[in-house]
């Protein structure tokens, strides 16, 4: 082997280490989008506006929730669904890529994608969700409550909290 080609050799082999050195540097100390998005995500709070009463509630932490927070603040009429949850439409559908469950607790917030709405849950009569199920949005911290009234809920407002 003549000895350009042993230095060519030589050159070839540091620039492959060299590349692949820088690659695994970038890719530890750079930033995780997965990672960065969940952070985001968890430990947000909501404030809901009822009749004068402030609700808190912390968002889930999946990309329907992150969706949800998108169109906030958000001021809607909410009807209500079998005296056991009341219910809002959304000006968009939202993310499909949440957890999907038939059963909830009351003081749950979760997305209906059939229909792009959402409903709070004010009291568990023991039936569960029909199919396709529901997206958990927030769960509210106290009491939903406000709630828990006949007819609709005309004045709520869904806000970030400060």
């Amino acid at each position: 082997m003549s000895t350009a080609t042993t230095l060519l050799l030589i050159v070839l082999v540091s620039a492959a280490s060299l590349v692949r050195s820088q690659t695994t540097t970038r890719g530890a100390s750079g930033p995780n989008p997965q990672r960065t998005s969940s952070e985001r995500s968890e430990n947000m709070k909501i404030n809901i506006r009822v009749g004068g009463k402030v609700l808190t509630g912390n968002l889930s932490d999946n990309a329907t929730a992150r969706d949800f927070a998108s169109v906030l603040p958000l001021k809607v009429s909410m009807n209500d669904l079998f005296g056991r949850e009341k219910y809002g439409d959304l000006p968009k559908g939202l993310s499909e890529h949440g957890p999907r469950k038939t059963r909830y607790e009351v003081g749950d917030i979760a997305y209906w994608s059939p229909d792009h709405q959402f409903g709070v849950y004010y009291r568990q009569d023991g039936q569960s969700i029909p199919s396709p199920g529901i997206i958990p949005i927030a769960k509210i911290d106290a009491v939903a409550d406000v709630f828990n009234v006949l007819g609709s809920v005309k004045e709520v407002t869904i806000e970030l909290a400060k």
